[in-house]
């Protein structure tokens, strides 16, 4: 978009600091993710609409933010792996952590959820950032971790 001036306007992506966050656990597991990420999740379409959440975390693997990132349908949702990495890149992540709800219940993740985790470990690798896992949860609270059953 142009301004009045007749120069382009940078696109920003921002996040909104909570007060204390120097106190915020860092990630070292599956369980810990789910803690941070779950609470992102629209309660209201979680048992109907697929939704994808990506926390994005600094070195000492702590939050940086966490953002609903792509919503979709009852069974599944379209991921820009290049929107996920050029977020990361923005905010100087090290490490990104993702999740997405399968509102059927069924925890086992599909073709495409394993598809989709290939192309954004290939592409983090590439650019020295890394993916600690990719979380597949659940309306009642359960999750399955990639990380956690050897499939990252």
């Amino acid at each position: 978009m142009e301004s009045k001036q007749g120069q382009l306007q940078e696109i920003m992506i921002s996040y909104k600091p909570v007060d204390g966050l120097d106190n915020v656990a860092a990630v070292n597991s599956s369980l810990d993710a789910y803690k941070h990420l779950i609470n992102f999740y629209d309660k209201d379409t979680i048992t109907c609409q697929e939704q994808l959440v990506v926390m994005y975390l600094n070195r000492a693997n702590k939050p940086i933010g966490v953002i609903p990132l792509f919503r979709g349908g009852l069974t599944g949702t379209v991921v820009d792996v290049k929107l996920i990495i050029s977020i990361a890149l923005k905010s100087l992540t090290s490490s990104i952590v993702v999740s997405h709800n399968h509102p059927s219940g069924n925890r086992a993740p599909s073709r495409e959820d394993s598809l989709m985790t290939e192309r954004l470990k290939d592409a983090c690798k590439l650019l020295d950032l890394t993916l600690l896992d990719h979380l597949i949860v659940t309306p009642d609270g359960n999750y399955l971790s990639f990380a956690d059953e050897g499939m990252l």
